[in-house]
């Protein structure tokens, strides 16, 4: 999988994580013993949410992983870059009611209330803490970053997949904690039009490399053995052959 897709959809994404995320990471608690503190804490809080988008990659690379012992690996790929599509052509009425479910009320609304918690303390702790509970808070970006993960049927690759994407948001996530609407709204506005964009073009890259197209790096051709499958480009050549 292209691990770099991970870190532009977490840069372009991270205008849409500014209206999201946006009031929780303007709320944060205000250490006013100096600047070297303020920019502390809101480190604190940004690598807490990554430790969340890495651990929620542990999950759906072992999910992506046993589909790969399956055998349907590229039935997969396809399979993430149909839903991906989906989730943007069709009407937002459809696709939004997926933040709406009951259970998913019921976590947002514990998790609120451990954030209004947290929120009272100064410590580095409760900064960690608030980063790691905003990771779980549902998000359209943050699902979207999830089907790529998964469709690296790697759970390393998966981790470092939502890890980097995590990264990519840091850079403006973390001048709005410091800077607040430092950001123009006009900007934010033109870049986030720029995530549909990219994640259709994200969507088509899954479904290609599924196709079996036999394109190197792009849709390399899976190669089955008795053991295990391996991709064409990728093959190390048996000893035995190199010999002759």
């Amino acid at each position: 999988m292209l691990l770099y897709t991970a870190f532009i959809l977490g840069l372009l994404g991270s205008f849409h994580c500014v209206g999201m995320c946006g009031p929780i990471a303007f709320a944060l608690p205000i250490s006013k013993r100096s600047n070297a503190q303020l920019i502390k804490s809101r480190v604190l809080y940004n690598l807490g949410r990554i430790v969340t988008y890495s651990f929620l990659g542990v999950i759906v690379g072992l999910l992506g992983r046993g589909v790969v012992l399956s055998g349907a690996q590229q039935w997969l790929s396809v399979g993430i870059g149909i839903i991906i599509l989906l989730f943007f052509l069709l009407p937002h009425t459809l696709t939004r009611k997926l933040d709406v479910l009951k259970p998913v009320q019921k976590l947002v609304f514990q998790i609120k209330q451990r954030l209004a918690h947290l929120f009272k303390q100064k410590t580095a702790k409760a900064y960690i803490l608030i980063g790691l509970l905003n990771g779980f808070l549902p998000c359209g970006l943050v699902y979207l970053a999830m089907a790529g993960a998964i469709a690296t049927g790697d759970v390393w690759q998966a981790v470092a997949y939502m890890a980097i994407f995590g990264a990519g948001t840091f850079p403006v996530m973390l001048t709005v904690a410091l800077a607040g609407n430092f950001i123009k709204p006009q900007f934010k506005t033109r870049m986030y039009k720029l995530v549909p964009v990219f994640s259709i073009t994200l969507a088509v890259l899954l479904i290609v490399r599924g196709l079996n197209l036999g394109i190197p790096y792009l849709s390399p051709k899976l190669v089955k053995h008795h053991d295990h499958t391996s991709l064409e480009c990728c093959e190390v050549p048996n000893a035995s052959k190199t010999e002759k």
